[in-house]
């Protein structure tokens, strides 16, 4: 695993940005697996997709090799793989519909030159702004209209091209069932949803098999061996392949064909790489040598590949979650993986041809049925329900089921559009008395449209009376916030007070606060917090601890406890369930809350001098730290345990000082846990640690991050620790936090030994992908 160097140092490389890549082709055992792995879902996979759009079936295949070979070269995410996508079967099967089959090999060439113009103009990351309720939407209406058409071809039939029509003949087609087709098809869908679940370690071993290849096989092979008289895949000569021809038909609607194509290859494409990305991020192992994907290079890999693949007669291309979630989860650290899976696919169709022509086609309509299935996700549609979307989910679905893919992605935009305008005009506001206290509730954002109703409701307060403001959105424009202070001024005036509710929760203003407000926020109330506390009258001499106490839990109770309340409260009744131990070092500058963005409820924190793991069986050990270890990994059931060390400890550095002549002290006896670190480092040790991008600053940074790498080993050796890992139910994880630039590094192995990384290096980039890290955070960092 490559260093990658901390992004204030030297040239930061930009979010999206590959890393530079060896021009030698060598392919690792990794990629080689991978590659493997992704050719035997490809295959099946891109036949189906081909029957589905009514396409020659080696149209798929050429679509397969071009996706491989050329974006997996010039495209700019290593790992995606990209191909025949499920994603543009109902575009493809509506211009092959239209127009044929020549004119719509034209149409992708014509597409891919404007992916290209899209790539040169730089705008990638502007398909990044459509809102996922659209995309989702987008899918799931391409995945109902591909399983009520692929379900006639299981069913012994063939299907219309239009939804509606399919669905008004679906009652004749269940009344003329040919046994033979729907028999195929259901082992087939047997075999996709019992595969994975097969138990115990022999299943674990036969799951590396894709299911879409033991399902086609098994279908074929039982076809064969039953004599069924069934349609299979035809796969005439390439000599009679067709080639592309010069688009015919009118302009207008070519133009609209080359813009939906466009449309749905860029957004993606686009989006399945920033979730290759994720994927990437969130994977244990040699993450850090994948450079994260760059947009346009993507879109200009994508352009090239349509051309390509409509020049020889090939599908549309696009990336393909299902392939890219395999070629990572197989482990492949470079795109030579995706180029190796593509001269499969080439090496397959010119010499499997009578193995492939033995599938069934009710087979592999039941396999592109299952997957127009599962592209309706319910994790999707939980997640737009939960931020309130389902009328623009709603919209997409149905315009691209009754109206097409360009109309329904219109739609659906339309609709997101004007419900943010909704939501931006519609303020809710209420007032009510309880217990002699005025609650004026403010729901949504505060802008100018609200201003007279807030005016209303604030002059229902009477003079002298105490109220409270209760703002619940996150933003306030400068209308809104003028006449809030103005009635604010005024009712105090009076003899009045007025409190401001929820404005510590975030919530943005048109008008910067004066200098002398509070900015704590509740989850870091360490910042700036002495300019939080009101002037105090001096305290007497050794008091001056006591005093900042207690003005500290006096914010604490005002300022936070309101906000955290109800979590705490939850946490008491359910109990703590921790994720992660995390031990570090007792030093005032390591806030551990801070550095993982955790909360009350996800770290169980051991916090002693230096870090130290005393280990089981030594003599004079330490049960305390020995005990909280037992208690998270068997009581608490932690699924990992991370030992954070950091620069400038005061313990490292009095271990490189210690003398003989030192007296015997219980800190000098308890830094004696130390020593094994102290030896490490000043053995000939191959693997001797180092930050990214550079050699430690000095004997003491070295001692630091070597005393890290030492107590992991002491940890591994505690029997708890040892059963679970055993288990496969733990991981161990180092750290190392440089306090003075506020940088946290995690430790890796590679070939050059021992590498602390800057943990941001491999995570998305933009406010996205930073924003997935936050809450991800502790239990994924």
């Amino acid at each position: 695993m490559s260093a990658c160097a901390p992004p204030h140092t030297q040239h930061p490389r930009p979010p999206h940005t590959p890393a530079p890549t060896r021009r030698r082709f060598r392919v690792g055992g990794a990629d080689l697996s991978a590659a493997v792995a992704v050719f035997l879902i490809a295959l099946p996979l891109s036949l189906g997709i081909a029957l589905a759009t009514g396409a020659p079936l080696q149209a798929g295949l050429v679509a397969a090799a071009v996706g491989g070979i050329v974006v997996g070269r010039l495209g700019g995410c290593p790992l995606q793989v990209s191909g025949p996508a499920a994603g543009l079967t109902v575009v493809t099967a509506d211009l092959i519909h239209r127009y044929g089959w020549r004119t719509t090999c034209g149409i992708t060439v014509l597409a891919g030159l404007a992916q290209l113009g899209l790539g040169c103009l730089r705008v990638a990351r502007g398909a990044l702004a459509v809102s996922p309720a659209v995309v989702h939407g987008m899918l799931a209406g391409i995945g109902i209209t591909i399983a009520v058409a692929q379900l006639h071809i299981v069913l012994g039939g063939s299907p219309d091209s239009s939804v509606l029509a399919n669905l008004r003949d679906l009652p004749a087609q269940l009344a003329d069932l040919h046994p033979a087709a729907l028999s195929m098809s259901a082992l087939t869908l047997a075999l996709l949803l019992a595969w994975p679940r097969l138990p115990g370690r022999a299943g674990r071993l036969l799951r590396r098999v894709p299911a879409a290849l033991v399902a086609v096989t098994g279908a074929a092979a039982t076809a064969a061996l039953a004599g069924l008289a069934l349609p299979r895949v035809e796969l005439p000569s390439w000599h009679s392949h067709a080639l592309a021809g010069l688009p015919e038909g009118p302009v207008l609607g070519i133009a609209a064909a080359v813009l939906a194509t466009t449309l749905v290859c860029s957004v993606q494409s686009l989006l399945g790489a920033v979730a290759v990305d994720k994927l990437v991020a969130a994977r244990p192992g040699p993450q850090s040598r994948v450079g994260r994907s760059d947009l346009d290079r993507e879109l200009l890999g994508q352009g090239t590949a349509n051309i390509v693949s409509g020049t020889l007669g090939g599908l549309p291309i696009a990336g393909v979650a299902v392939r890219s979630t395999a070629n990572v989860n197989a482990g492949a650290v470079s795109r030579n993986s995706t180029m190796l899976h593509g001269v499969l696919v080439v090496v397959a169709a010119l010499l499997m041809v009578p193995i492939l022509e033995e599938i069934p086609l009710a087979s592999l309509a039941a396999l592109v049925m299952a997957v127009g299935i599962q592209m309706v996700s319910l994790h999707h549609i939980r997640t737009v329900t939960r931020h309130r979307e389902v009328p623009v989910y709603a919209a997409t679905t149905l315009g691209v089921v009754l109206l097409g893919v360009l109309q329904g992605v219109l739609l659906g935009i339309a609709v997101a559009v004007a419900l943010a305008l909704h939501r931006l005009a519609r303020t809710r506001i209420t007032h009510e008395e309880k217990e002699g206290v005025h609650h004026v509730r403010v729901r949504g954002q505060l802008t100018f449209l609200a201003v007279p109703r807030l005016s209303r409701a604030l002059h229902l307060v009477p003079p002298g009376a105490h109220a409270v403001v209760e703002l619940d959105g996150s933003f306030i424009d400068h209308a809104a916030y003028e006449s809030l202070q103005d009635w604010r001024s005024s009712h105090a005036a009076r003899g009045g007070t007025a409190e401001l509710a929820g404005r510590r929760d975030g919530i943005r203003t048109a008008e910067p606060a004066p200098a002398a407000a509070c900015r704590c926020r509740p989850w870091t109330p360490w910042r700036n917090h002495r300019s939080c506390f009101a002037a105090a009258p001096a305290a007497p001499a050794g008091q001056e601890a006591g005093h900042e106490l207690a003005r500290g839990i006096s914010s604490f109770q005002r300022n936070t406890a309101p906000l955290v309340r109800e979590e705490l409260a939850r946490l008491a009744r359910e109990g703590q369930r921790p994720s992660q131990l995390f031990l570090t070092c007792a030093d005032s500058r390591l806030v551990t809350s801070m550095i993982t963005a955790s909360g009350p409820g996800d770290l169980f924190v051991v916090r002693n001098v230096g870090n130290l793991v005393p280990p089981p069986d030594e003599e004079h050990g330490d049960d305390s730290v020995a005990a909280a270890i037992e208690y998270a990994v068997e009581v608490l059931g932690v699924r990992s345990i991370t030992v954070c060390g950091h620069s400038g400890c005061g313990a490292m550095q009095a271990l490189l000082a210690a003398g003989a002549d030192r007296p015997d002290t219980p800190l000098r006896r308890w830094l004696r846990h130390g020593l094994p670190s102290l030896a490490r480092m000043a053995g000939d040790r191959p693997d001797r640690p180092r930050l990214a991008g550079r050699d430690p600053a000095d004997a003491v940074e070295l001692l630091c991050l070597t005393n890290v790498v030492q107590q992991l080993a002491h940890l591994r050796a505690h029997a708890s620790v040892a059963r679970a890992l055993a288990k496969g139910e733990l991981e161990l994880h180092g750290m190392y936090f440089h306090v003075g630039e506020a940088q946290a590094y995690l430790l890796a192995r590679s070939e050059g030994g021992t590498v602390f990384e800057d943990v941001t290096e491999g995570v998305g980039g933009g406010e996205e992908a930073r924003e997935e890290v936050r809450a991800a955070s502790p239990r994924q960092v």
